[in-house]
């Protein structure tokens, strides 16, 4: 299956979540949820959660509930990191914000009810309970206290200081790459794949997370507002340290380019791994 086949697939499972508030007083929230969801992206995460079922020889639609999932929590996190009290952001995929358009209450209650809704979505799928009771836990651990929840404080916490390549490392790690390192563990989880396909998985998912966000430094510095869909210069302006401002540009360069090496090596347990291969080529040179 093409990135194309994956995306369409993707969207059109997502269109049909909450759809039944419609008359209900709720039904504001309901689509204060799906104006985010449904704003487009790449839907990498629930990709990544499909493609690696697949090569662990599970059925992909059975795992569909679980790419949805994993795409609703992605969600939460950046309706969550646009509020006033966060990033303040007015601009995500080139629209406003959700709190622009909902206010800053509802915009909280999307994405907590995202989050509710996430692990909901694993526990009523028809895959067997002990696969989704592993997808359920691997994406726990990836946005709980040691995951993403964790690496935003520490953002927070460190903002305005220097910081060294470890204490970045610590925050992005767990800001960007828990979730992407989920996303391939949940897949191997909903096929019902054994330790060392974890282990793989991790390892991939986790040089993965790293390229992408030192990707995304470059794009901050690199890029326009158009085509990344939201101001860029942002890091520079709040003086955040970012890999860009640590190392220069042709040192990130080659950090991405070795990263990304390590996550093809990581797939060497794994069968037919060309889509997965060439995405990580594809997120490294990624222009948005």
């Amino acid at each position: 299956m093409t990135e194309k086949d994956y995306k369409e697939k993707i969207d059109a499972a997502l269109a049909d979540c909450f759809t039944g508030a419609a008359g209900l007083p709720l039904a504001g929230l309901a689509e204060a949820m799906r104006y985010s969801l449904l704003a487009g992206g790449k839907r990498i995460r629930p990709m990544l959660v499909l493609e690696f079922c697949r090569v662990c020889g599970g059925d992909v639609e059975a795992a569909l509930p679980v790419a949805c999932a994993i795409e609703m929590l992605h969600t939460y996190s950046l309706i969550h990191d646009d509020l006033p009290c966060m990033d303040d952001d007015e601009l995500r995929r080139g629209r406003p914000t959700n709190h622009v358009v909902y206010g800053e209450c509802t915009a909280v209650l999307a994405g907590d009810a995202l989050q509710a809704e996430a692990f909901g979505t694993i526990l009523r799928s028809k895959l067997p309970a002990e696969r989704r009771a592993r997808c359920a836990e691997a994406l726990a651990d990836a946005v709980g206290l040691d995951g993403m929840c964790g690496g935003q404080y520490l953002d927070m916490l460190w903002e305005g200081k220097p910081l060294s390549e470890e204490e970045l490392t610590e925050i992005n790690s767990r800001k960007t790459g828990a979730l992407l390192t989920a996303a391939c563990r949940m897949g191997v989880a909903a096929a019902g794949g054994g330790e060392d396909l974890d282990r793989a998985a991790m390892r991939y998912g986790a040089a993965l997370g790293m390229a992408f966000q030192i990707r995304d430094d470059m794009l901050d510095v690199l890029s326009t507002d158009e085509e990344l869909g939201k101001p860029v210069g942002s890091d520079a302006q709040e003086g955040k340290s970012t890999y860009m401002a640590m190392f220069g540009l042709a040192k990130c360069q080659q950090m991405v380019e070795k990263l990304t090496c390590a996550a093809k090596e990581a797939l060497e347990g794994f069968e037919d791994t060309g889509f997965l291969c060439a995405l990580a080529d594809s997120l490294a040179n990624r222009k948005k």
